[in-house]
């Protein structure tokens, strides 16, 4: 009898053995299963990658499927960094490093907290974003946005902002063009960020012309009035008596392709400011010379 409890005893260990094996091979399918998964989406990439091949964003050329990179390698040489020293509000490059403020910055007093510009507006870089804004080169913007995450990601989350928005165009140049670049560059920079974009914040009010050519104080004149408050301030949102509108943040960042002398971002603060917004930053792929 001793021995019979002695082989059901093996026998139950021998189940229980089996039983760990099964749970082993369930594992190893799921396993599988989500190496599958991988290989699938990297099949589809690959895929993607062959039917619309990436374009160097400088100079145009494609790059190949399996690159990894999203500018080809002689092009990355030419690319024109803002490295420091850079002024503290506007992030123009100033050639004193005892200094902390560009001659815009120390001449005229800014309406924002705080702005990131990456590239200095200027050769191959300039064209590209010329292309963006006025050939269609929408993809463009994966790269840049790309960049700005790499290199100042931890610098936007101090921002510690609950919103990214975007200098709006007039209705008729969205029409004309088909798109706004500065809310394509929002929209990536939220994908990239996790911060939400909000598109109830600001209108375009003038169809003004472009800025480019225009001196400062033409800029001034130029932009005045031309922005005002979008849909969220006309949906007002209280919470428990509390005198903030909970439906406006309280900090948000400002998107568009080039910063010159500071004065859209200003007019979109000033119009920001008055809704309720208590700190506004922005974010440029590039910055020009200034005034």
């Amino acid at each position: 009898m001793g021995k019979d409890k002695e082989m059901g005893k093996d026998k139950e260990i021998g189940k229980n053995k089996g039983i760990g094996k099964d749970k082993g091979i369930g594992k190893d399918k799921e396993i599988g299963k989500n190496k599958e998964i991988g290989n699938d989406k990297e099949i589809g990439n690959r895929i993607r990658r062959i039917l619309y091949p990436l374009r160097c964003p400088l100079c145009g050329e494609v790059l190949g499927w399996t690159s990894k990179e999203k500018i080809c390698k002689e092009c990355r040489k030419k690319l024109t960094y803002i490295h420091e020293p850079r002024c503290i509000k506007c992030s123009k490059s100033i050639d004193d490093a005892g200094e902390e403020f560009c001659y815009d910055c120390k001449k005229r007093k800014h309406v924002y907290k705080k702005g990131i510009a990456m590239f200095a507006n200027k050769g191959d870089v300039a064209k590209s974003i010329y292309a963006i804004k006025y050939k269609n080169k929408r993809e463009y913007i994966d790269f840049f946005t790309d960049e700005i995450v790499k290199w100042h990601g931890k610098e936007i989350d101090d921002f510690n902002c609950d919103a990214i928005t975007y200098v709006p165009v007039h209705f008729f140049r969205k029409m004309k063009r088909g798109y706004n670049q500065a809310e394509l560059i929002a929209r990536e920079l939220s994908r990239k960020t996790g911060i939400p974009v909000r598109r109830d914040l600001l209108i375009r009010r003038k169809n003004t012309v472009p800025l480019k050519k225009l001196n400062d104080i033409e800029r001034n004149k130029m932009l005045k009035n031309a922005f005002g408050p979008g849909k969220a301030a006309c949906n007002p949102m209280k919470d428990n008596g509390n005198e903030h509108d909970i439906n406006i943040p309280k900090k948000v960042i400002i998107v568009d392709d080039i910063y010159t002398t500071g004065s859209t971002i200003d007019e979109c603060s000033k119009v920001l400011n008055a809704m309720g917004i208590e700190e506004v930053y922005f974010l440029t792929l590039t910055i020009g010379r200034g005034i």
